[in-house]
């Protein structure tokens, strides 16, 4: 009897090492450098913006070996907007750029080098700063919603830990802070060269 309840113990042990090993997590915390393209909307408005740079937290589980769901949280220090309305007036407006966005992650496994690409629905959260950047008080705090794509390679450093290199990129729509005058109808890509580098550590 001992013996049987033994070996039903050593089974539940090894079913649940082996689910556990299927469920792998990981978290990781990244730099990110986020770069905006020039934007000329159908309207009469001019958009640009600076380089911005901030940091990422994702958490990721496995679904398989080779996939996995991502959920992220990333923010920037300060991302300014440059608006021109007819090629004579001008706006500008300090923002702090945060992110909420999901995605589905598939691996290419090579030994120690694991290629990756995601995709998935994103959240833009524009939150005016109100300093000496800013030109325009009347600027609100905007929510923008489109979807985040991207790809790079995690290196194994050990079995819990992988350094992460990345390039994504954002499509949104571009934001207004609450303004109509500085419409553009337009929706463009975001950190089209947004560069990520992190470590990752696996639970």
């Amino acid at each position: 009897m001992k013996k049987i309840a033994f070996m039903v113990l050593l089974l539940g042990f090894c079913a649940v090492a082996g689910r556990a090993q299927e469920s792998r997590q990981d978290i990781s915390l990244s730099g990110t450098g986020t770069i905006t393209p020039y934007m000329s909307g159908t309207t009469d408005v001019l958009v640009s913006a600076n380089r911005a740079f901030g940091a990422l937290l994702s958490y990721r589980f496995m679904l398989t070996p080779s996939s996995a769901l991502e959920v992220n949280y990333g923010i920037d220090y300060q991302h300014s907007f440059h608006y021109i309305i007819s090629n004579t007036n001008n706006y500008l407006v300090s923002n702090r750029m945060q992110e909420i966005s999901g995605a589905y992650v598939r691996y290419f496994v090579f030994k120690n080098f694991n290629p990756f690409l995601e995709a998935g629905p994103a959240a833009l959260i524009f939150v005016p700063i109100y300093n000496s950047g800013t030109k325009t008080l009347d600027a609100k705090q905007q929510t923008s919603v489109g979807a985040v794509w991207g790809g790079g390679i995690a290196y194994e450093i050990s079995p819990s830990f992988d350094f992460r290199v990345e390039f994504r990129s954002f499509v949104a729509k571009v934001p207004t802070f609450g303004d109509s005058a500085l419409v553009t109808n337009r929706w463009y890509k975001i950190g089209i060269y947004e560069p990520v580098a992190g470590i990752a550590y696996h639970f």
